[in-house]
């Protein structure tokens, strides 16, 4: 007696079974969580928000102009260079505000760079392992106090620190020299464009120090260590390697903390002095910034020619941070040129 079978009747396997299974009743296809469609409103959201940015800009510019155009058809150009202020008799000049906003934020990156330099090159590589990590955040925490904290620590901690032994020894020391007398001249009241000055110092030090620190972070270990292998010394490396390597990141930090600077106002309003005249060009000599003058006279100046040429004060100060971002935006391009040219 023979037993015949078909070839569907043999049974299957439990594994061919599944498989079976599968072919007959394949899983549903899950639906892509993204198309065009949203990727498209994803491309117009991001183009809305550029738009929205740069309309703000502008809005920002269009109404400076305006509230300033009285005095800018009034003094013109001649604004600019112009020392006298006095809302009395209506005459405005906003010379005495930008050069103590420029000089401030000069000595404040003349100090700043140098010590956010050592900072960083400490923290990268010559810093211990348990000192880098709470090192690093007590510097950071810098950026966090408020700008009016300094300013009250700057007027009455700082300021008579720096009429007593700073003011007072250079004074003594350089009386009758005729041209570096003139710059330490001045009541020892520790106030002025230099105490300013230092003031922003302390203010961006943590700004510049923390990009200088992340840039020299990302120069690859293998050329350091390639350098330290050929003998190089740690200034040489920094020199050498960490910087060329660099240089893009530092500058854009530099320019960073500049553009903090020059916009800083409650700290400079407490220790650069608010006098609107400019007698001489001692670093101890009160004078006032911009910013500082908004911050005192726009609230009581009324409306007309006062507040017209307050407005113009903060139009030079927008170009001014115009011209500094060019100047960066600039620096990096050259960079990028050489380095392309050298490849």
């Amino acid at each position: 007696m023979s037993i015949t079978m078909s070839a569907n009747q043999i049974p299957l396997h439990p594994s061919n079974q599944s498989l079976e299974r599968t072919k007959i009743n394949p899983p549903p296809v899950k639906s892509a969580r993204s198309g065009p469609m949203a990727d498209r409103i994803f491309g117009w959201l991001a183009k809305s928000a550029a738009v929205f940015t740069l309309c703000i800009l502008i809005a920002i510019l269009v109404s400076l102009t305006m509230g300033a155009w009285p005095a800018i058809s009034k003094f013109g150009l001649g604004f600019l260079t112009s020392t006298t202020w006095d809302p009395v008799k209506l005459e405005f000049g906003g010379l005495v505000m930008i050069y103590g906003t420029l000089m401030t934020s000069l000595i404040a990156l003349l100090i700043a760079v140098p010590v956010s330099f050592g900072i960083a090159v400490f923290l990268t590589e010559l810093s211990p392992a348990w000192l880098k990590r709470p090192l690093g955040t007590a510097i950071e925490l810098l950026a966090a106090i408020p700008s009016i904290v300094y300013g009250m620590w700057g007027l009455l901690v700082f300021s008579p620190i720096l009429a007593t032994y700073v003011q007072q020894p250079l004074q003594a020391a350089f009386k009758g020299v005729p041209f570096l007398g003139a710059f330490f001249s001045g009541p020892p009241v520790g106030i002025g464009i230099l105490s300013a000055g230092i003031i922003l110092a302390i203010m961006i030090i943590p700004f510049i120090a923390a990009v200088m620190r992340d840039v020299f972070e990302v120069t690859p270990t293998l050329l350091k260590e390639s350098a330290y292998g050929l003998g190089a010394t740690t200034w040489e490396v920094v020199t050498s390697v960490v910087l060329p390597y660099t240089k893009a990141g530092v500058i854009g930090g530099i320019m960073l903390g500049l553009g903090r600077a020059i916009g800083e106002t409650m700290a400079v309003t407490f220790v650069i002095g608010n006098f609107n005249q400019l007698d001489s060009l001692s670093l101890f000599q009160a004078a006032n910034s911009i910013t500082s003058a908004l911050a005192n006279e726009f609230a009581e100046a009324g409306e007309g020619l006062h507040q017209a040429s307050l407005m113009y004060l903060g139009l030079v100060l927008f170009f001014i941070t115009f011209v500094v971002l060019g100047i960066s935006k600039i620096l990096l391009s050259q960079l990028k040129k050489n380095e392309g040219a050298k490849t």
